[in-house]
């Protein structure tokens, strides 16, 4: 049974990533950092906290000692490039994972703690003329945090891309989703007919990237699995779910 920490979880990644910590019987206890309060948590006070946290370039000694025993975060906050100016792009998609990772690793630097971040198909690591500022900018902090966690031996990061996020078929979490975009639920059915690999349903993701948090961090095996084992593309997590 172990603690976890949970980001965006009023977002779709984090709304499916919580639905399925508030089921799994390996967790005991989530703590959900949040600007604002979580509808999915209320009746779920005897396994979720709710920390109302403004800063997320900042964590101070008295947050610290409420997650000291957390066993890993999955951080799901995001942001799309399209609804903020470039500088907080940047600042919630890089700075704001990266000053996480080093705060967490502090918890206790004696004994794993494993840091599930979700980044997103389209990242690299090699940008070209063409490559727009959600690829750059999640490639580069893909980059930042595998070498954190390189010179941090007990930080455990695993990266992760999911692709076309499909909430259709997960209506446990239906009533606690943002509202989004009509193209979105339009564009789904018809890439799920043509190209599978990528569409990435939440209810099998929320359960895989809590169970990677659940992890020791080792380093995955297969020939879909990049960064020493540590960055698990769209068609790998399908491949994990059994889709």
């Amino acid at each position: 049974m172990a603690h976890l920490i949970l980001t965006g979880a009023t977002g779709l990644v984090g709304s499916a990533v919580l639905h399925q910590m508030l089921v799994h019987e390996g967790v005991s206890r989530i703590s959900i950092l949040s600007r604002r309060p979580v509808k999915m948590a209320e009746g779920h006070e005897d396994k979720v906290k709710v920390i109302i946290h403004k800063d997320y370039k900042n964590y101070d000694q008295a947050l610290l000692d409420q997650l000291k025993d957390a066993h890993g975060c999955v951080w799901a906050l995001g942001v799309s490039q399209n609804d903020v100016d470039k500088t907080q792009y940047v600042e919630i998609t890089n700075d704001y994972p990266i000053a996480a990772a080093k705060a967490f690793s502090t918890l206790h630097p004696d004994s794993p703690f494993t840091f599930v971040h979700v980044s997103g198909e389209g990242a690299t690591q090699t940008p070209g003329m063409f490559t727009p500022l959600f690829g750059r900018v999640k490639g580069q902090v893909e980059q930042a945090l595998f070498d954190f966690a390189k010179a941090n031996t007990n930080f455990k990061l695993y990266n992760v891309r999911p692709a076309g996020v499909d909430w259709r078929h997960h209506p446990e979490i239906h009533p606690f989703l943002p509202k989004l975009p009509m193209y979105r639920k339009a564009l789904l059915a018809p890439i799920d007919m043509v190209y599978k690999n990528m569409i990435t349903p939440t209810k099998p993701m929320g359960k895989i990237f809590t169970e990677l948090a659940l992890g020791k961090g080792e380093p995955l095996e297969g020939q879909d699995i990049q960064m020493e084992g540590h960055l698990i593309p769209n068609v790998a997590i399908r491949r994990m779910a059994g889709i």
